[in-house]
């Protein structure tokens, strides 16, 4: 090995790998852990989702059958999802099974220190009665909560995502976006180590729950930052996305 390189990899041993003061995070100075979930507004109506009770009607395939055919589709076809298929997609990437105060969820997904330091905005094309628009997933309440419409979300999604049309194309898109706070408080520098590990947690999730219903996705994160940011609304600083995908039913030829 080059004696640079080794030189730099020392250097990066030191000034990366151990320079994390453990003493110095939220968790540790006693502040008070961050929501789990972001609020919601007052006067607002989140929208009640079906719970895992109505599942089975939807998801009929076994899991070895789901692992078999998984794989990602960036063909759609033009039919929506029902209220219940999406339902299920957002319980199975974010449902919560059991709650710890305010402090910490044990969800469908793994997350490092169960911090789940995700929100869920879904850009509904086709899904049941719901009106086109983008959404917020509400996991403590499993409600969905609207939050805007405006004309050519589609088009603005594939623009975002560098001119991959079938972004918008699905019945529904999902992006999670992360606020580094929640994973930050317990682990300081160290949370940016394992927030995209927790965000491929969830999108496997996405992508067997829509194998199990004969849906299909396609995980992305070719896109640019800002422009995604912009379109959901959010700051880009203490909340922005990290990883999305589309998901629609499959069309008869791959």
């Amino acid at each position: 090995m080059d004696d640079r390189i080794r030189s730099h990899r020392r250097w990066l041993k030191d000034s990366v790998r151990k320079s994390i003061d453990w003493n110095a995070t939220g968790q540790a100075l006693g502040l008070p852990p961050p929501p789990l979930q972001k609020p919601v507004p007052p006067g607002s109506e989140p929208i009640p989702l079906p719970g895992p009770d109505r599942f089975d009607a939807v998801c009929r395939a076994g899991l070895l059958e789901v692992l078999r055919r998984r794989r990602s589709v960036r063909r759609f076809a033009d039919a929506p999802l029902s209220l219940v298929e999406l339902a299920f997609l957002l319980w199975g990437t974010q449902g919560v099974a059991k709650r710890d105060g305010d402090v910490s969820t044990l969800r469908t997904v793994p997350s490092a220190g169960a911090r789940h330091a995700f929100e869920t905005y879904l850009y509904c094309r086709k899904v049941g009665t719901l009106a086109e628009g983008i959404y917020r997933y509400l996991p403590l309440s499993h409600a969905l909560l609207f939050e805007f419409a405006e004309e050519g979300l589609a088009a603005r999604i594939a623009d975002a995502c560098l001119g991959q049309r079938f972004v918008g194309e699905g019945a529904a898109t999902f992006f999670w976006s992360v606020l580094p706070f929640r994973m930050e408080w317990r682990y300081g520098a160290a949370a940016h180590r394992v927030l995209p590990m927790d965000a491929g947690h969830v999108c496997q999730n996405l992508y067997l729950c829509a194998e199990a219903i004969g849906a299909g996705t396609c995980a992305v994160a070719a896109y640019d930052q800002e422009a995604v940011d912009d379109l959901l609304r959010l700051d880009g600083s203490e909340e922005f996305v990290l990883y999305l995908a589309p998901v629609g039913k499959k069309t008869a030829s791959p």
